[in-house]
């Protein structure tokens, strides 16, 4: 089997399929049948069915034999066929005996079907209250694009409509506060607080007063210093590492081979010195309302004071008096009236605008499949203009209404001052009452710009934390990156050699240099290890003589004893620089003939020498002319003093 399965061949995929998988699978077959019989027998007990019993467990006994006669050596059936057995040897003695049913044959009996374990229930869709299907919005590339256009384009279409109506709001409570109106018309008492002022008042102290812009205004310091610390860090880490990798690659020149960080960073700059730019045109910002608040502040906090000291803070004008129920006093409350309404209308429209909505999907899929392209620009503005138009052309006669009211406000207010102007008081109370409902107008805008600085700085915070989280990946990255060029760098300096190769001089080398007749020069330095000293050789039998340069040669006369006493070495001998040895008391020390340079310089005959049972020394070479420098002689085993 496994000389099959290594074999790729079909023929033998074959072969191993039929001779070793479809008898097992027939025996599998066989013996789950044979259990179902059993198990539909024990059924059929249940139900008083004795005759399909003992059928169904001869049906077993039949499949069980089958598999022992042919799938014997692939599966065991003792077990079950045991205990079909002793279940058919029940069945036919309660039969025979007592009930006498009619067995059926096995083509008669009902086929076994499918047990049902659990009761099965159908699928609803959706499955809960709170279903969405995750793909429902899941288009083409080309639709997801154009779809994200056309969705620019309708914020721009209704940021364009909501802009022009909420400017012509401002212009209408500017004109309104410079002609003090409505204050004037309700202040034709001359001593009463009109009740626009005391509705202003009221507005400004709900909303906090000085305190709640105060606050504001201390808290946007803090808020601008998070962030500018935030942006510093993050464009620090990146100049540190930026430092730190130039200065490597200053070091290791072109063994630096990496990404420039500079080079690596510039994306990252540019975000940075966007962010910075940002934060120093909301500085400038924060700048321009500070100073409004500045000129208005005093205004503001009277309005936050109670009615009895708003009212004594206004001047007295009583002369005003003699203007109640003029004609243009009715003109201007009327057409004040209209311009009310217009205001009212107008922001209806803008919640209009804002509820409308509509999903370009469909058209961009019906028109990718008849054209293979999307027109986007056609095709939204198209929607656009069936969407919006209607609005557009409200927006614009809302506009142009207001421009009518203005133009008729004005020339009846100059009607309405024009019998005004005898009274200087009157001026004066006017001029107080118009800087208290511009006061009012610009604390509304001053915290509404407050408030939205606020959210823009804590919105930027988030922004800038992410963009320190991005620095400081890429940093991590860069500095893991550096350690292991640094490491590899490291390691290939250690492997280089220190300096070039360069030629050793002959008399250095250990190898003998040849020569004819003479000796070989000894290496100038000492070995690394002295190896054992050779044995020491016995006592010499002969007596040895002395030569020396300046006295001829005497034979001394030998003792009687049968050792003779050892003569000592001549005193004058200069030889290389060797380590000289005193020798063993009560022996000779090592002839001199071991040395072919002592006899062959100083002329000193040489000595032959043998002991019992040992080779003589080698005979002195010819004499020839020294070396320039002390040699050593090459020995086959190196001389020690014997210890």
């Amino acid at each position: 089997c496994v000389s099959v399965l290594v074999c790729g061949c079909p023929w033998c995929w074959f072969y191993f399929y039929f001779q070793e998988v479809l008898p097992v699978l027939a025996a599998k077959h066989c013996m789950m049948q044979a259990t179902a019989e059993l198990h539909q027998s024990a059924l059929a007990n249940q139900k008083k069915k004795f005759g399909e019993e003992i059928a169904r467990l001869q049906h077993a006994t039949e499949l069980v034999k089958t598999v022992a006669s042919r799938y014997d050596e692939y599966v065991n059936m003792k077990d079950l066929s045991d205990k079909i057995s002793r279940s058919l040897t029940a069945a036919k003695k309660d039969n025979d005996f007592i009930y006498h049913d009619r067995v059926p044959e096995v083509k008669d009996l009902e086929h076994i079907g499918k047990a049902s374990l659990v009761k099965t229930t159908g699928i609803q869709t959706p499955l809960s209250q709170k279903f969405t299907d995750l793909f429902e919005k899941m288009v083409p590339m080309a639709v997801q694009q154009s779809v994200s256009a056309a969705n620019s384009r309708k914020s721009d279409t209704v940021n364009r409509l909501i802009g022009s109506m909420r400017e012509a709001t401002n212009l209408c409570n500017g004109v309104l506060a410079s002609l003090n109106l409505p204050a004037a018309l309700e202040d034709l008492s001359g001593d009463a607080v009109p009740q626009s002022i005391l509705e202003k008042s009221r507005a400004v102290v709900q909303q906090g007063g000085l305190q709640s812009i105060e606050q504001l205004i201390k808290d946007l310091p803090e808020l601008l210093q998070r962030n500018r610390e935030i942006l510093d860090e993050s464009l620090k880490m990146l100049d540190d590492e930026e430092t730190t990798d130039n200065e490597l690659r200053g070091k290791f020149n072109q063994r630096w081979n990496r990404t420039p960080s500079g080079d690596l960073y510039k994306p990252l700059r540019a975000e940075g010195n966007n962010f910075r730019n940002i934060l120093d045109k909301a500085v400038q910002a924060d700048q321009v309302v500070k100073e409004r608040y500045t000129a208005h502040c005093e205004m503001i906090a009277l309005l936050c004071k109670p009615e009895n000291e708003l009212s004594a803070a206004i001047p007295s004008a009583n002369p005003a008096k003699t203007l109640q129920g003029s004609e243009v006093v009715n003109v201007l409350r009327a057409q004040l009236a209209q311009l009310d309404e217009v205001k009212r209308e107008r922001e209806v429209l803008e919640g209009e605008v804002k509820s409308v909505t509509f999903d370009m999907t469909a058209k961009f899929l019906t028109a990718l499949a008849q054209d293979g392209a999307i027109n986007e620009e056609a095709l939204t503005t198209s929607e656009l203009d069936s969407r919006y138009g209607s609005h557009t052309q409200r927006v614009q006669q809302n506009l142009r209404r207001q421009e009518e009211l203005l133009s008729q406000i004005q020339v009846s207010h100059q009607e309405f001052s024009a019998l005004k102007q005898s009274n200087s008081e009157a001026n004066n109370r006017e001029e107080v009452l118009k800087k208290l409902a511009s006061a009012h107008d610009s604390y509304i805008e001053i915290s509404s710009n407050i408030k939205e600085g606020t959210k823009f700085y804590n919105d930027l915070t988030e922004i800038l934390l992410k963009f320190q989280n991005k620095c400081s990946d890429i940093v991590f990255a860069r500095k893991t990156e550096r350690d292991e060029l640094l490491k590899e760098l490291q390691q290939s300096i250690a492997r280089e050699p220190s300096a070039p190769s360069f030629n050793v001089p002959s008399y250095q080398s250990n190898t003998p240099a040849p020569a004819s007749g003479g000796p070989n020069p000894a290496p100038r330095t000492q070995p690394q290890a002295k190896p054992q000293p050779p044995a020491r050789p016995p006592p010499p039998s002969v007596t040895p003589q002395a030569a020396s340069t300046s006295a001829p040669v005497s034979t001394p006369v030998a003792p009687s004893s049968a050792n003779p006493p050892p003569v000592a070495p001549p005193s004058q001998a200069q030889g290389p620089p060797y380590p000289t040895y005193q020798g063993y008391p009560g022996y000779y020390q090592m002839p001199m003939a071991y040395n072919p340079y002592a006899y062959g310089q100083f002329n000193m005959q040489y000595m032959p020498y043998q002991a019992q049972g040992q080779a003589g020394y080698p005979g002195a070479p010819p004499a020839q002319q020294p070396y320039p420098y002390p040699q050593q002689p090459p020995q086959q085993q190196p001389y020690y003093p014997q210890q």
